[in-house]
């Protein structure tokens, strides 16, 4: 079996509660209890190292434990600094300082999203008596570095790491064990909904529910759409929305239904082969982009120069060719006859959505 680990808010919470510790009671905890909320449960942190900088401000240091999981974070330090502040504002102020990356759509706010925010907040608040207030900044010393061996900049993300996630627990996603996983939660929810939308990632699970989809409704599957989408089909499920950043859906296009790119890749030749398709000249640069997202971008500047409506004809022609692979997929695996409804949706790294197939509009009105 693999073992699971933590996620980064967790054990950027950690480093805070004994920084705040520190502050109280001058004194160095080597381990703190953190409470996970998402799931509902305790986690004991070792406490790296604690200094008190001054009578006002303390440093805790950890290090980032993700289990099994191939997570690049693995034993990572992570800082948090918290200071006693004064004066009119939050009673909790969260900071990103050196490491943690900043949002280029959110001029340049720190990319510390909703869950690590609640997971700071909730703990620390319990330490904290009627009107003290605090400063917490939590510093990555590595994230810089590490940032440009991920995917963060292909959402907006840059100068270090984002504290993304909705749940404390890390699982090792391209696992067979993390297939269980995920099998069981698809098992639970087809049993109560016969429309479910797939999402791959963290990024596509939030956007879900920022649109006003049902979170009971949305099934994470990391890489494991292939299996995950004949699961759903063998428990009777009649409506799939795949909701995923187009730099990962694209590849079911191309017939590659395990997204890992240890495995496969194909992005780029997808794209190029459907821009050619419809009559695009400048191919080469498609070809020659070091990302989906830079081509998208390329699309778009074209379009922008020309008056052209290359986005709008390519991505719509990907999607209806992803619920198609789709289908066929799940007819090859099955022997039923009749088989979901399949759509998709593809946003892109500003977290914005590049197109519906005309499946996954009609999924959307449902859903929304």
């Amino acid at each position: 079996m693999s073992r699971s680990g933590y996620t980064l808010p967790v054990f950027a919470c950690a480093a805070a509660l004994a920084a705040l510790h520190w502050l109280r009671d001058h004194q160095a905890v080597t381990v703190v209890a953190v409470d996970l909320i998402e799931p509902n449960q305790i986690a004991e942190i070792p406490i790296e190292q604690v200094a008190g900088l001054s009578e006002n401000n303390a440093l805790a240091i950890t290090r980032s434990d993700p289990g099994d999981n191939l997570d690049l974070t693995k034993n990572t330090p992570i800082w948090a600094m918290v200071d006693w502040v004064t004066g009119d504002g939050e009673t909790i102020r969260i900071e990103g300082g050196e490491g943690i990356g900043k949002q280029l759509n959110g001029e340049g706010k720190a990319a510390i999203y909703a869950y690590a925010h609640r997971l700071l907040t909730e703990n620390l608040s319990r330490m904290l008596e009627p009107g003290e207030k605090i400063k917490v900044t939590i510093i990555l010393p590595q994230g810089r570095s590490l940032a440009v061996r991920t995917s963060n900049s292909a959402f907006g993300v840059v100068e270090g790491l984002s504290l993304l996630g909705t749940t404390g627990i890390s699982q090792p996603l391209s696992t067979p064990d993390q297939l269980t996983a995920f099998r069981t939660d698809l098992q639970n929810k087809a049993s109560q909904f016969t429309t479910l939308v797939f999402c791959i990632g963290e990024n596509g699970l939030d956007l879900a529910q920022k649109l006003g989809i049902n979170p009971e409704q949305l099934v994470k599957t990391a890489n494991w759409l292939g299996p995950m989408l004949v699961e759903a089909h063998l428990l009777g499920v009649k409506e799939i929305l795949l909701f995923g950043y187009h730099g990962k859906l694209i590849k079911l296009a191309g017939g590659i239904f395990h997204t890992h790119h240890h495995l496969a890749d194909g992005r780029r030749e997808i794209l190029t082969a459907h821009c050619a398709r419809l009559g695009l000249n400048d191919i080469q640069t498609i070809f020659d982009s070091p990302t989906a997202e830079a081509a998208l971008q390329h699309l778009r500047s074209l379009d922008k120069n020309t008056g052209s409506n290359w986005v709008e004809k390519i991505y719509h022609t990907i999607a209806e060719t992803i619920d198609s692979r789709v289908s066929e997929y799940i007819k090859s695996h099955s022997d039923h006859s009749e088989i979901p409804n399949c759509g998709s949706l593809l946003f892109d790294r500003d977290r914005q959505i590049i197109v519906k197939s005309k499946t996954g509009c009609i999924l959307m009105e449902k859903l929304c």
